[in-house]
Protein backbone atom coordinates (compact mmCIF):
# COMPACT_ATOMS: atom_id res chain seq x y z
CA UNK A 1 0.00 0.00 0.00
CA UNK A 2 1.04 3.59 -0.57
CA UNK A 3 1.12 5.98 2.37
CA UNK A 4 -2.34 7.50 1.76
CA UNK A 5 -4.03 4.17 1.22
CA UNK A 6 -2.31 2.77 4.31
CA UNK A 7 -3.59 5.61 6.50
CA UNK A 8 -7.09 5.34 5.02
CA UNK A 9 -7.23 1.57 5.46
CA UNK A 10 -6.06 1.57 9.08
CA UNK A 11 -8.33 4.49 9.98
CA UNK A 12 -11.47 3.12 8.32
CA UNK A 13 -10.81 -0.31 9.82
CA UNK A 14 -10.51 1.19 13.30
CA UNK A 15 -13.63 3.27 12.61
CA UNK A 16 -15.59 0.05 13.13
CA UNK A 17 -14.92 0.66 16.82
CA UNK A 18 -16.18 4.25 16.89
CA UNK A 19 -19.24 3.38 14.81
CA UNK A 20 -20.14 0.51 17.16
CA UNK A 21 -20.10 2.96 20.07
CA UNK A 22 -21.39 6.26 18.71
CA UNK A 23 -24.16 5.01 16.41
CA UNK A 24 -25.73 3.40 19.47
CA UNK A 25 -26.10 6.56 21.54
CA UNK A 26 -29.24 7.97 19.83
CA UNK A 27 -30.83 4.51 20.05
CA UNK A 28 -30.28 3.91 23.77
CA UNK A 29 -33.70 5.24 24.72
CA UNK A 30 -35.48 3.05 22.14
CA UNK A 31 -33.42 0.00 23.11
CA UNK A 32 -34.29 0.57 26.78
CA UNK A 33 -38.00 0.88 25.96
CA UNK A 34 -37.96 -2.21 23.70
CA UNK A 35 -36.17 -4.29 26.32
CA UNK A 36 -38.32 -3.08 29.22
CA UNK A 37 -35.42 -1.63 31.18
CA UNK A 38 -36.08 0.08 34.48
CA UNK A 39 -33.66 2.79 35.68
CA UNK A 40 -32.55 5.13 32.92
CA UNK A 41 -28.86 4.57 33.69
CA UNK A 42 -29.22 0.82 32.96
CA UNK A 43 -29.20 1.45 29.21
CA UNK A 44 -25.55 2.56 29.48
CA UNK A 45 -24.56 -1.12 29.59
CA UNK A 46 -25.11 -1.30 25.82
CA UNK A 47 -21.98 0.87 25.51
CA UNK A 48 -20.07 -0.63 28.42
CA UNK A 49 -20.59 -4.28 27.33
CA UNK A 50 -18.89 -3.54 24.00
CA UNK A 51 -15.99 -1.79 25.75
CA UNK A 52 -15.49 -4.65 28.21
CA UNK A 53 -15.18 -7.19 25.40
CA UNK A 54 -13.01 -4.77 23.46
CA UNK A 55 -10.61 -4.24 26.35
CA UNK A 56 -10.37 -7.81 27.62
CA UNK A 57 -9.56 -9.43 24.25
CA UNK A 58 -6.61 -7.20 23.46
CA UNK A 59 -4.13 -9.31 25.42
CA UNK A 60 -4.94 -12.39 23.33
CA UNK A 61 -4.67 -10.54 20.02
CA UNK A 62 -1.19 -9.32 20.77
CA UNK A 63 0.08 -12.83 21.46
CA UNK A 64 -1.66 -14.26 18.39
CA UNK A 65 -0.45 -11.46 16.11
CA UNK A 66 3.16 -11.90 17.25
CA UNK A 67 2.95 -15.67 16.64
CA UNK A 68 0.84 -16.08 13.49
CA UNK A 69 1.30 -12.69 11.85
CA UNK A 70 -0.97 -9.67 11.59
CA UNK A 71 -3.03 -10.55 8.53
CA UNK A 72 -4.71 -13.90 9.39
CA UNK A 73 -5.58 -12.83 12.93
CA UNK A 74 -7.03 -9.54 11.68
CA UNK A 75 -9.25 -11.27 9.12
CA UNK A 76 -10.57 -13.64 11.79
CA UNK A 77 -11.31 -10.76 14.16
CA UNK A 78 -13.27 -8.81 11.56
CA UNK A 79 -15.29 -11.93 10.71
CA UNK A 80 -16.28 -12.28 14.38
CA UNK A 81 -17.29 -8.59 14.46
CA UNK A 82 -19.53 -9.06 11.42
CA UNK A 83 -21.27 -12.17 12.76
CA UNK A 84 -21.93 -10.60 16.16
CA UNK A 85 -23.30 -7.42 14.59
CA UNK A 86 -25.98 -9.49 12.87
CA UNK A 87 -26.56 -11.48 16.07
CA UNK A 88 -27.19 -8.24 18.01
CA UNK A 89 -29.75 -7.19 15.40
CA UNK A 90 -31.68 -10.39 16.11
CA UNK A 91 -31.48 -10.11 19.92
CA UNK A 92 -34.73 -11.27 21.60
CA UNK A 93 -33.65 -10.12 25.07
CA UNK A 94 -31.34 -7.64 26.78
CA UNK A 95 -29.04 -10.45 27.97
CA UNK A 96 -28.69 -11.69 24.37
CA UNK A 97 -27.96 -8.15 23.20
CA UNK A 98 -25.27 -7.60 25.84
CA UNK A 99 -23.66 -10.96 25.03
CA UNK A 100 -23.55 -10.08 21.35
CA UNK A 101 -22.09 -6.68 22.23
CA UNK A 102 -19.33 -8.25 24.32
CA UNK A 103 -18.44 -10.60 21.45
CA UNK A 104 -18.65 -7.75 18.95
CA UNK A 105 -16.18 -5.86 21.15
CA UNK A 106 -13.87 -8.89 21.15
CA UNK A 107 -13.87 -8.81 17.35
CA UNK A 108 -13.27 -5.04 17.29
CA UNK A 109 -10.27 -5.47 19.59
CA UNK A 110 -8.44 -7.17 16.73
CA UNK A 111 -8.85 -4.08 14.55
CA UNK A 112 -7.38 -1.89 17.28
CA UNK A 113 -4.45 -4.02 18.44
CA UNK A 114 -3.38 -5.24 15.03
CA UNK A 115 -3.86 -1.79 13.51
CA UNK A 116 -1.40 -0.38 16.06
CA UNK A 117 0.98 -3.30 15.49
CA UNK A 118 0.90 -2.85 11.72
CA UNK A 119 1.63 0.86 12.09
CA UNK A 120 4.55 0.12 14.43
CA UNK A 121 5.87 -2.51 11.99
CA UNK A 122 6.13 0.15 9.29
CA UNK A 123 6.92 3.42 11.11
CA UNK A 124 8.65 4.71 14.25
CA UNK A 125 9.24 7.82 16.34
CA UNK A 126 7.89 11.12 15.05
CA UNK A 127 6.94 9.54 11.75
CA UNK A 128 4.79 7.07 13.62
CA UNK A 129 3.25 9.96 15.55
CA UNK A 130 2.39 11.60 12.21
CA UNK A 131 0.75 8.41 10.96
CA UNK A 132 -1.14 8.08 14.26
CA UNK A 133 -2.40 11.64 13.99
CA UNK A 134 -3.56 11.21 10.39
CA UNK A 135 -5.16 7.88 11.23
CA UNK A 136 -6.82 9.44 14.25
CA UNK A 137 -8.11 12.32 12.11
CA UNK A 138 -9.73 10.00 9.56
CA UNK A 139 -10.90 7.73 12.36
CA UNK A 140 -12.66 10.70 13.97
CA UNK A 141 -14.84 11.16 10.91
CA UNK A 142 -16.84 8.25 12.35
CA UNK A 143 -17.88 10.08 15.54
CA UNK A 144 -18.65 13.18 13.48
CA UNK A 145 -21.24 11.36 11.40
CA UNK A 146 -22.08 8.26 13.47
CA UNK A 147 -24.75 9.74 15.80
CA UNK A 148 -26.44 11.44 12.84
CA UNK A 149 -26.34 8.19 10.86
CA UNK A 150 -27.81 6.35 13.82
CA UNK A 151 -30.53 8.98 14.21
CA UNK A 152 -31.31 8.85 10.49
CA UNK A 153 -31.62 5.06 10.57
CA UNK A 154 -34.04 5.38 13.50
CA UNK A 155 -36.23 7.70 11.42
CA UNK A 156 -36.76 5.01 8.76
CA UNK A 157 -36.20 1.70 10.58
CA UNK A 158 -36.16 0.16 14.08
CA UNK A 159 -32.98 0.06 16.16
CA UNK A 160 -31.79 -3.43 14.96
CA UNK A 161 -31.10 -1.84 11.56
CA UNK A 162 -28.15 -0.01 13.15
CA UNK A 163 -26.46 -3.34 13.87
CA UNK A 164 -27.16 -4.56 10.34
CA UNK A 165 -25.45 -1.44 9.01
CA UNK A 166 -22.41 -2.10 11.21
CA UNK A 167 -22.15 -5.64 9.85
CA UNK A 168 -22.35 -4.50 6.22
CA UNK A 169 -19.70 -1.79 6.76
CA UNK A 170 -17.29 -4.26 8.36
CA UNK A 171 -17.85 -6.67 5.46
CA UNK A 172 -16.59 -4.01 3.03
CA UNK A 173 -13.51 -3.38 5.19
CA UNK A 174 -12.82 -7.11 5.38
CA UNK A 175 -12.83 -7.35 1.58
CA UNK A 176 -10.46 -4.38 1.23
CA UNK A 177 -7.95 -5.84 3.66
CA UNK A 178 -8.16 -9.32 2.13
CA UNK A 179 -7.31 -7.88 -1.29
CA UNK A 180 -4.82 -5.12 -0.50
CA UNK A 181 -3.10 -5.40 2.89
CA UNK A 182 0.00 -7.65 2.96
CA UNK A 183 1.67 -9.19 5.99
CA UNK A 184 3.78 -6.52 7.75
CA UNK A 185 5.45 -8.42 10.57
CA UNK A 186 9.17 -8.90 10.13
CA UNK A 187 10.00 -12.64 10.05
CA UNK A 188 12.68 -12.31 12.72
CA UNK A 189 10.10 -10.81 15.12
CA UNK A 190 7.84 -13.90 14.95
CA UNK A 191 7.43 -15.25 18.50
CA UNK A 192 6.27 -18.72 19.59
CA UNK A 193 3.35 -18.95 22.00
CA UNK A 194 5.24 -19.85 25.16
CA UNK A 195 4.20 -18.67 28.58
CA UNK A 196 7.77 -17.75 29.46
CA UNK A 197 8.16 -15.54 26.39
CA UNK A 198 4.70 -14.03 26.76
CA UNK A 199 5.40 -13.27 30.41
CA UNK A 200 8.73 -11.67 29.51
CA UNK A 201 7.06 -9.45 26.92
CA UNK A 202 4.33 -8.47 29.39
CA UNK A 203 6.90 -7.59 32.06
CA UNK A 204 8.92 -5.62 29.51
CA UNK A 205 5.84 -3.62 28.54
CA UNK A 206 4.69 -2.98 32.11
CA UNK A 207 8.13 -2.14 33.51
CA UNK A 208 8.93 0.51 30.93
CA UNK A 209 8.18 3.90 32.50
CA UNK A 210 7.07 5.53 29.26
CA UNK A 211 4.92 2.61 28.14
CA UNK A 212 3.09 2.27 31.45
CA UNK A 213 2.93 5.97 32.31
CA UNK A 214 1.47 7.18 29.05
CA UNK A 215 -0.89 4.19 28.84
CA UNK A 216 -2.29 5.04 32.27
CA UNK A 217 -2.61 8.71 31.36
CA UNK A 218 -4.54 7.80 28.22
CA UNK A 219 -6.73 5.49 30.33
CA UNK A 220 -7.73 8.35 32.60
CA UNK A 221 -8.45 10.85 29.84
CA UNK A 222 -10.34 8.33 27.72
CA UNK A 223 -12.34 7.34 30.80
CA UNK A 224 -13.68 10.87 31.07
CA UNK A 225 -14.67 10.86 27.38
CA UNK A 226 -16.45 7.50 27.77
CA UNK A 227 -18.28 8.93 30.78
CA UNK A 228 -19.58 11.65 28.45
CA UNK A 229 -20.62 9.10 25.81
CA UNK A 230 -22.42 6.98 28.41
CA UNK A 231 -24.47 9.88 29.74
CA UNK A 232 -24.69 12.08 26.61
CA UNK A 233 -28.18 10.99 25.58
CA UNK A 234 -29.45 11.74 29.09
CA UNK A 235 -27.54 15.05 29.30
CA UNK A 236 -29.18 16.41 26.17
CA UNK A 237 -32.61 14.91 26.93
CA UNK A 238 -32.84 15.57 30.69
CA UNK A 239 -30.53 18.55 31.37
CA UNK A 240 -30.93 20.67 28.25
CA UNK A 241 -34.22 19.17 26.96
CA UNK A 242 -32.91 19.11 23.37
CA UNK A 243 -32.26 15.42 22.53
CA UNK A 244 -32.35 16.08 18.78
CA UNK A 245 -29.36 18.44 19.01
CA UNK A 246 -27.04 15.75 20.36
CA UNK A 247 -25.78 14.55 16.93
CA UNK A 248 -24.87 18.11 15.86
CA UNK A 249 -23.01 19.02 19.07
CA UNK A 250 -21.29 15.65 19.23
CA UNK A 251 -20.17 16.20 15.62
CA UNK A 252 -18.77 19.63 16.53
CA UNK A 253 -16.70 18.05 19.32
CA UNK A 254 -15.42 15.37 16.95
CA UNK A 255 -14.53 17.97 14.30
CA UNK A 256 -12.43 19.79 16.90
CA UNK A 257 -10.62 16.54 17.72
CA UNK A 258 -10.02 15.81 14.04
CA UNK A 259 -8.72 19.33 13.43
CA UNK A 260 -6.34 19.00 16.37
CA UNK A 261 -5.08 15.65 15.06
CA UNK A 262 -4.42 17.19 11.64
CA UNK A 263 -2.60 20.13 13.24
CA UNK A 264 -0.54 17.73 15.31
CA UNK A 265 0.47 15.75 12.22
CA UNK A 266 1.93 18.93 10.75
CA UNK A 267 3.68 20.16 13.88
CA UNK A 268 4.90 17.05 15.66
CA UNK A 269 7.95 16.33 13.49
CA UNK A 270 9.14 19.91 13.99
CA UNK A 271 8.24 20.53 17.64
CA UNK A 272 8.24 17.06 19.19
CA UNK A 273 5.61 14.85 20.78
CA UNK A 274 6.09 15.85 24.40
CA UNK A 275 5.91 19.66 24.18
CA UNK A 276 2.74 19.49 22.10
CA UNK A 277 0.93 16.87 24.16
CA UNK A 278 1.93 18.30 27.55
CA UNK A 279 0.75 21.78 26.54
CA UNK A 280 -2.52 20.27 25.33
CA UNK A 281 -2.98 18.48 28.65
CA UNK A 282 -2.50 21.75 30.53
CA UNK A 283 -5.20 23.33 28.35
CA UNK A 284 -7.49 20.34 28.92
CA UNK A 285 -7.18 20.75 32.69
CA UNK A 286 -7.93 24.47 32.55
CA UNK A 287 -11.07 24.00 30.43
CA UNK A 288 -12.34 21.08 32.53
CA UNK A 289 -12.11 23.17 35.70
CA UNK A 290 -13.93 26.05 34.02
CA UNK A 291 -16.69 23.67 32.98
CA UNK A 292 -16.96 22.21 36.48
CA UNK A 293 -17.14 25.70 37.96
CA UNK A 294 -20.12 26.62 35.78
CA UNK A 295 -21.85 23.33 36.61
CA UNK A 296 -21.37 23.71 40.36
CA UNK A 297 -22.57 27.32 40.17
CA UNK A 298 -25.76 26.30 38.38
CA UNK A 299 -24.79 28.34 35.32
CA UNK A 300 -25.15 25.55 32.75
CA UNK A 301 -26.20 26.63 29.29
CA UNK A 302 -26.23 24.57 26.12
CA UNK A 303 -23.99 27.00 24.23
CA UNK A 304 -21.41 27.21 27.01
CA UNK A 305 -21.34 23.45 27.41
CA UNK A 306 -20.92 22.90 23.66
CA UNK A 307 -18.07 25.43 23.40
CA UNK A 308 -16.17 24.15 26.42
CA UNK A 309 -16.67 20.51 25.46
CA UNK A 310 -15.35 21.26 21.95
CA UNK A 311 -12.30 23.00 23.44
CA UNK A 312 -11.59 19.98 25.63
CA UNK A 313 -11.85 17.65 22.67
CA UNK A 314 -9.45 19.84 20.67
CA UNK A 315 -6.90 19.38 23.45
CA UNK A 316 -7.65 15.66 23.52
CA UNK A 317 -6.94 15.44 19.79
CA UNK A 318 -3.48 16.93 20.34
CA UNK A 319 -2.72 14.36 23.03
CA UNK A 320 -4.07 11.03 21.77
CA UNK A 321 -1.72 10.28 18.85
CA UNK A 322 1.35 11.52 20.71
CA UNK A 323 0.58 9.59 23.89
CA UNK A 324 0.17 6.39 21.87
CA UNK A 325 3.42 6.93 19.96
CA UNK A 326 5.41 7.70 23.12
CA UNK A 327 4.03 4.59 24.84
CA UNK A 328 4.96 2.36 21.88
CA UNK A 329 8.30 4.04 21.16
CA UNK A 330 10.66 1.69 23.06
CA UNK A 331 8.80 -1.56 22.28
CA UNK A 332 9.05 -2.11 18.52
CA UNK A 333 10.49 -5.62 18.88
CA UNK A 334 7.39 -6.77 20.81
CA UNK A 335 4.91 -4.43 19.14
CA UNK A 336 2.01 -6.89 19.08
CA UNK A 337 2.19 -7.80 22.75
CA UNK A 338 2.94 -4.21 23.72
CA UNK A 339 -0.07 -2.89 21.81
CA UNK A 340 -2.33 -5.52 23.38
CA UNK A 341 -1.14 -4.88 26.95
CA UNK A 342 -1.48 -1.13 26.53
CA UNK A 343 -4.91 -1.55 24.93
CA UNK A 344 -6.00 -3.91 27.71
CA UNK A 345 -5.02 -1.41 30.39
CA UNK A 346 -6.45 1.56 28.55
CA UNK A 347 -9.82 0.18 27.50
CA UNK A 348 -10.72 -1.81 30.61
CA UNK A 349 -9.66 1.05 32.85
CA UNK A 350 -11.42 3.65 30.72
CA UNK A 351 -14.60 1.55 30.52
CA UNK A 352 -14.67 1.23 34.31
CA UNK A 353 -14.05 4.96 34.81
CA UNK A 354 -16.62 5.89 32.17
CA UNK A 355 -19.23 3.57 33.68
CA UNK A 356 -18.57 5.01 37.14
CA UNK A 357 -19.05 8.56 35.86
CA UNK A 358 -22.10 7.66 33.78
CA UNK A 359 -23.85 5.74 36.56
CA UNK A 360 -23.60 8.82 38.79
CA UNK A 361 -25.65 10.91 36.38
CA UNK A 362 -28.23 12.70 38.52
CA UNK A 363 -29.95 15.07 36.13
CA UNK A 364 -27.14 17.64 36.21
CA UNK A 365 -23.67 18.14 34.69
CA UNK A 366 -21.89 18.03 38.05
CA UNK A 367 -20.86 14.31 38.07
CA UNK A 368 -19.59 14.51 34.47
CA UNK A 369 -17.59 17.72 34.90
CA UNK A 370 -16.09 16.62 38.22
CA UNK A 371 -15.08 13.40 36.47
CA UNK A 372 -13.26 15.38 33.76
CA UNK A 373 -11.34 17.33 36.41
CA UNK A 374 -10.34 14.26 38.41
CA UNK A 375 -9.21 12.32 35.34
CA UNK A 376 -7.13 15.17 33.92
CA UNK A 377 -5.38 15.89 37.23
CA UNK A 378 -4.56 12.22 37.71
CA UNK A 379 -3.32 12.08 34.11
CA UNK A 380 -0.79 14.87 34.51
CA UNK A 381 0.36 13.35 37.81
CA UNK A 382 1.07 10.00 36.10
CA UNK A 383 2.95 11.67 33.23
CA UNK A 384 5.01 13.73 35.68
CA UNK A 385 6.09 10.51 37.40
CA UNK A 386 6.94 8.85 34.07
CA UNK A 387 8.99 11.86 32.96
CA UNK A 388 10.62 12.28 36.40
CA UNK A 389 9.03 15.70 36.71
CA UNK A 390 10.47 17.06 33.44
CA UNK A 391 7.47 18.08 31.37
CA UNK A 392 7.56 19.87 27.99
CA UNK A 393 11.10 18.74 27.19
CA UNK A 394 12.13 17.50 23.75
CA UNK A 395 13.65 14.04 23.93
CA UNK A 396 15.37 11.93 21.26
CA UNK A 397 12.10 10.50 19.98
CA UNK A 398 13.37 9.35 16.60
CA UNK A 399 14.42 5.70 16.81
CA UNK A 400 15.03 2.79 14.48
CA UNK A 401 11.87 1.30 12.93
CA UNK A 402 12.48 -2.11 14.53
Amino acid sequence: MGFKEFVACIALMQATIALAIDMMVPALGKIGAAMGLGPSNERQWVITAFLLGFGTAQLAYGVLADRFGRRPVLLAALTLYILCSFAAAAAPSFAWLLTARVLQGIGAAGAQVIGVSITRDCYAGRQMARVNSLTFMVFLAAPIFAPSIGQLILFIAPWPAIFIGLGLYATLILGWIALRLPETQHPEDRRDIAWQEVGAALVMTLRDRMSLGYSLAMTLLLGGWIGFINSAQQVFADVFLVPTLFPAIFAACSICMAGAALLNSRLVERLGMRPLSHLALAGYIAVSFAQAGFALGGQDTLLRFALLQSAMMFCFGLMAGNFGAIAMEPLGHVAGTAASVQGFITMLGAAAIGLFIGQHFNGSLVPLTIGFCACSLAGIAVISIAESGHLFRVRADVINPR
